[in-house]
């Protein structure tokens, strides 16, 4: 570790960053159990599901310029607390529930202070070097990774007290977190280097995307990832609810595999992607983890006409490990596709598309579940990440 880096500073991030990993995926295994309560049929059960998980998406897409915006007038300090508060918030009125409502209440105000993740970035750009930051960027992945593989499995676990229990110990955590950061981290951006305004378009998410598509280099790149990320936020919408109606699992088996995914993150990006990285391009690399999430949908797809639970832990496996090493080969060549002075603007611009993605897929995913088949949105996903696939493979120069 550098020694010119706050540690408090360091710890104070990493563990926002693991919380918002946490905040993905801790509420997935109940998610059904809670919502049950308050819907007559598996079907407009699937439909609120589904569209939980696409509230809180669609918030992270609309606050993430705002919160970056307000941190660079503001400062980091004070956007970071009061988002971590925010998120306790947000964790305590989806635990107490009543109604339907209330549990949108609460996810939407936890997702538009998860939009925090742009502030915590440009956090870390500031308390590191440059010639280090590069590797402190892999953590925070990494970080991420770990919170989204323990978040199924504390979520499960604790769900064995209650439903609603979950929530409440994301609430504690949060606030824990709120308060250690209150006491000893400080603020990392100079007032010297604060932007002195805020523009009504910084503030304006489609008026970023509208920007970022304008970069001929990208565009199709882009593209190619909103399609890869319409069926996987459709998948993590519906797989508890699949679980549930496909092989009568319970929170704890849930929760388990669904962490397949971030187990595997953490795996593949300390032992495969360095390796693999050797070999191929970043654009073969991106491939090959497209080819196995497609193989992954087939495998799920296939498990709902045979009920057969390990045919999905493979094909969860399958999905997994594509999706874990398609990510950091996307971002590199995103990252390799435009100057250094426009770094921040792609890699976040491309963090709103895929917000807007997984805002869009989970409610296309679980029309499809409820009206047409449990199926469907697993052929869903093989068919738009095909599709992804052509349009990465035609492209040339530029991607490497």
């Amino acid at each position: 570790m550098d020694t010119s880096i706050n540690k408090h500073a360091l710890t104070f991030g990493l563990i926002s960053v693991f919380l918002t990993g946490l905040g993905l995926t801790i509420v997935s295994p109940v998610l059904p159990f809670l919502v049950k309560t308050y819907t007559i049929n598996p079907n407009s059960q699937a439909t609120a599901v589904t569209l939980l998980t696409s509230i809180y998406a669609l918030s992270v897409f609309l606050a993430a310029p705002v919160l970056g915006a307000l941190s660079d007038r503001y400062g980091r300090r004070p956007i970071l607390l009061i988002s971590l508060l925010g998120s306790a918030l947000g964790y305590f009125i989806f635990g107490l529930g009543g109604a339907l409502w209330i549990l949108f209440l609460g996810r939407s105000l936890e997702g538009l202070t998860g939009g925090e993740i742009s502030a915590i970035f440009a956090y870390f750009a500031d308390i590191t070097p440059s010639s280090e930051r590069t590797k402190y960027f892999g953590w925070i992945s990494a970080v991420v990774g770990v919170g989204t593989a323990l978040g199924p499995i504390i979520g499960g676990a604790l769900a064995t007290s209650g439903n609603s229990v979950p929530m409440y110990a994301g609430t504690v955590i949060t606030l824990l977190n709120a308060i250690y950061g209150y006491f000893f981290m400080s603020e990392s951006l100079e007032k010297s280097k604060r932007s002195s305004s805020i523009s009504v378009k910084h503030l304006n998410p489609f008026i970023q995307l509208s920007k970022v598509f304008s970069f001929k280099s990208v565009k199709w790149l882009l593209i190619a990832g909103f399609l890869i990320w319409i069926p996987n936020g459709s998948l993590q919408a519906i797989f508890s609810q699949f679980s549930i109606d496909t092989f009568a699992w319970q929170p704890v088996l849930i929760g388990l595999t669904f962490s397949i995914i971030g187990v595997l993150d953490i795996f593949s990006q300390a032992i495969i992607m360095p390796r693999l990285l050797k070999f191929l391009t970043d654009k073969k690399i991106a491939l090959l983890g497209m080819i196995s999430q497609i193989i992954g949908f087939i495998f799920i797809a296939v498990s709902s006409f045979t009920a057969f639970y390990p045919v999905f832990i493979i094909g969860m496996i399958f999905f997994g490990f594509g999706d874990s090493i398609f990510g950091p080969s996307f971002n590199g060549m995103l990252s390799k596709s435009v100057s250094d002075s426009e770094q921040g603007h792609i890699l976040g611009g491309a963090q709103s598309i895929q917000s807007l993605a997984r805002f869009i897929g989970p409610i296309i995913g679980g029309q499809l579940y409820s009206l047409v088949s449990h199926t469907t949105p697993a052929i869903m996903g093989v068919v738009l990440i095909g599709i992804s696939a052509l349009v990465l493979s035609k492209q040339h120069g530029y991607i490497q």
